[in-house]
């Protein structure tokens, strides 16, 4: 006899029964295969439907009280909607089980499949909130991808293994840190090379001698300083600056390029920030000094700490302006905005950072460089949505 699938299972009849004297499974069974054969025809017969696994194992359960014997029969099938019908209203025309009178009445016919759809639409819908929850992961990876493929176009060049890109040609473009060499690359600038920091390099100064250097300082009064000393030190064709209060790390390609196309010789730049007179010698950049005094880097102002029940209150509010932004915001101890950066240059601008740093709020996840970093700059709070590292000098709010 052929068995059923229970993969194949399309509906269950439920039916009850009602025997006037005591009878058993056997007996409830044999009444159903013997007074509906012939009943329905051929196709419909129960033992051929049940040899050919349309029709599953029926069910019985039995119960006698007072001479009298009461039961569930549940009947599995694989038939369409129609034939299973016609079989649950031809088991209810039987009227004995075994010896005695009886009545069968078919209750209810489930559909299986019904179920199984709930079930899908159920776990589905756990499988859409797992891979909603898990969308970050995804998106770090792609960013953490896409930094990978960055730093693979940058090579150690010199004795001070200067972060740089393709240097091989006349023309050269010197920035501050490593963060800036990688935007510049992301955005289709090659020809650069990282002085690691404010103090000028041996190296940028011997490229001076044989290349035409453009220099690309930050839109801050820090770039101004630094033009200053490499200036003197090295012969420098033309100095360009980022927008006001924004850093080269952080400059989309369009702000790059504009940049760029407004380079002005080292004369020009300092007569527009007016601060010295420069002498014209070899048109390189050559300075000659006149009545200057070198000014001496602001020491930031001492800021009263706010309240922890300002602090918290700041930290939310924050946290819904970088929401989905993928940018950290840097706060000071009074809870003011020191910069709103990318994620991608956060480790460099807070070790650049010449405010204090009390809290960071980032959409993102953190990681063990950005704890360093905080940490060498004594970082009192960090809060985020997802961490991958912990630290016993942090605290790490979750948000």
């Amino acid at each position: 006899m052929a068995k059923i699938s229970p993969v194949s299972i399309k509906y269950v009849i439920h039916a009850t029964f009602q025997a006037e004297g005591a009878v058993e499974k056997p007996d409830v069974i044999g009444a159903l295969f013997g007074q509906t054969e012939g009943l329905l025809g051929e196709d419909l017969e129960l033992r051929e439907l049940q040899k050919e696994g349309k029709i599953g194992r029926v069910e019985v359960t039995t119960s006698a009280s007072g001479g009298k014997t009461t039961g569930n029969i549940e009947i599995p099938t694989a038939l369409d909607k129609t034939e299973t019908t016609l079989i649950g209203a031809a088991i209810e025309t039987i009227d004995r089980i075994g010896p005695s009178d009886a009545k069968i009445s078919v209750e209810r016919i489930e559909d299986v499949r019904g179920n199984k759809r709930d079930y899908i639409l159920e776990r589905a819908r756990k499988l859409l909130t797992q891979m909603e929850s898990e969308a970050p992961e995804s998106r770090e990876m792609e960013e953490k991808l896409k930094e990978e493929s960055k730093l693979s176009k940058l090579v150690a060049y010199g004795p001070e293994k200067l972060p740089a890109g393709d240097i091989s040609g006349e023309e050269i473009i010197v920035v501050e840190g490593r963060a800036d060499v990688v935007n510049l690359l992301k955005n289709g600038v090659k020809n650069v090379i990282a002085m690691n920091g404010t103090k000028l390099p041996k190296t940028i100064r011997e490229l001076s001698e044989e290349k035409d250097i453009t220099l690309f300082l930050d839109g801050d009064r820090g770039g101004v300083l630094i033009a200053r000393n490499v200036t003197e030190n090295a012969k420098i064709s033309y100095i360009v600056s980022a927008p006001d209060g924004k850093e080269v790390e952080e400059l989309s390609k369009k702000e790059i390029l504009s940049a760029l196309r407004k380079k002005m010789s080292v004369d020009e730049f300092f007569s527009s920030v007016g601060k010295t007179e420069r002498g014209r010698g070899n048109g390189r950049g050559t300075i000659r000094k006149t009545n200057y005094r070198r000014e001496r880097e602001e020491i930031p102002e001492e800021v009263k700490e706010a309240s922890e029940k300002e602090i918290k209150k700041r930290i939310e509010e924050t946290s819904e302006e970088v929401s989905g932004s993928k940018s950290a915001i840097l706060l000071d101890p009074g809870m003011n905005v020191i910069r709103k950066v990318n994620v991608s240059g956060l480790i460099m601008t807070i070790r650049k950072s010449r405010k204090r740093i009390h809290s960071i709020v980032m959409d993102g996840t953190v990681t063990s460089p950005i704890i360093r970093a905080a940490e060498e700059k004594n970082v009192k709070n960090i809060a985020a949505k997802n961490f991958s590292a912990t630290s016993d000098k942090i605290n790490m709010l979750s948000l």
